[in-house]
């Protein structure tokens, strides 16, 4: 915990490092483009369409949209975060070779610019849901917690970004690899669903329900809806409570591997 502390303090007196690279990170992801950060909301918008219009078409009355929106727009946080944070070590070679710093400015300048895009997309979620809820009362008074949850997301973020940050450069199979995983885990988290359709497919089977809740994307997903939308509540078990906690230790121990790692970045790349 001391280490992670004095650590904290490097980066905080390397602010104007960690701006700028944060700075970098949000001009690069747009240099070029057109429509420039108006992508990181169309992005979302777009898989929510897709859903909403065209499997509904094969499956029926799903999910409500505006569930949807919110599920798809928290999954959009973490994918970007972890792919932006994947390269964020080995994209800076030349720098992390010649200067000096605390190598964990990198990853969290891609995690702080992804948070930066979350909360000016979440402007537009918030519009977009209060017109789609309107008729079943709108948008909860408990969306005033929203900002304990994104804090709780962008340091689940964190730990993801600081593990796969370390991991590419040891391995360069890891985007390969995480690739598979994202997909796997889009299917896994209550994104395009929510926890109601898990309870019907799990049926008589409560164990695998409570294992589910396992999934911090399964509570941070459910954890939005429930704060946003006065008729989704959060199902507060033992589970859930489980997977709240463990990624604040996961955190603790991406925190320690990063640190053993970061020693031999220079040589390596």
């Amino acid at each position: 915990m001391t280490v992670l502390v004095a650590e904290t303090k490097k980066l905080f007196g390397r602010w104007e490092m960690l701006w700028n690279l944060v700075l970098r990170e949000l001009k690069g992801r747009y240099k070029g483009s057109v429509l420039g950060f108006l992508w990181s909301i169309l992005t979302p918008l777009f898989m929510a369409v897709i859903y909403i219009f065209f499997l509904r078409l094969l499956a029926g009355r799903g999910v409500p949209t505006e569930e949807i929106i919110i599920g798809v727009f928290a999954w959009q946080f973490t994918v970007q975060c972890v792919n932006s944070g994947m390269t964020s070590v080995s994209g800076s070679a030349n720098l992390v070779k010649r200067v000096y710093f605390p190598r964990f400015v990198l990853p969290a300048a891609v995690t702080l610019a992804g948070l930066i895009n979350f909360l000016l997309s979440l402007v537009v979620q918030f519009a977009l849901v209060a017109i789609l809820h309107f008729r079943r009362g709108g948008i909860s008074a408990w969306s005033l917690a929203v900002p304990l949850v994104v804090i709780y997301q962008t340091g689940f973020n964190m730990a993801l970004a600081l593990l796969v940050s370390s991991a590419n450069v040891y391995f360069r199979d890891t985007p390969h690899l995480v690739g598979i995983i994202l997909s796997a885990w889009f299917f896994l988290s209550p994104v395009m669903y929510n926890l109601s359709f898990v309870q019907r497919m799990a049926g008589a089977s409560g164990h695998l329900f409570d294992l589910y809740l396992l999934n911090p994307m399964a509570v941070i997903i459910t954890a939005y809806r429930a704060l946003i939308l006065p008729d989704v509540s959060f199902p507060w078990t033992v589970y859930s409570l489980a997977g709240m906690i463990w990624p604040v230790f996961l955190l603790g121990a991406a925190w320690y591997v990063f640190q053993r790692s970061q020693r031999y970045f220079a040589d390596i790349l």
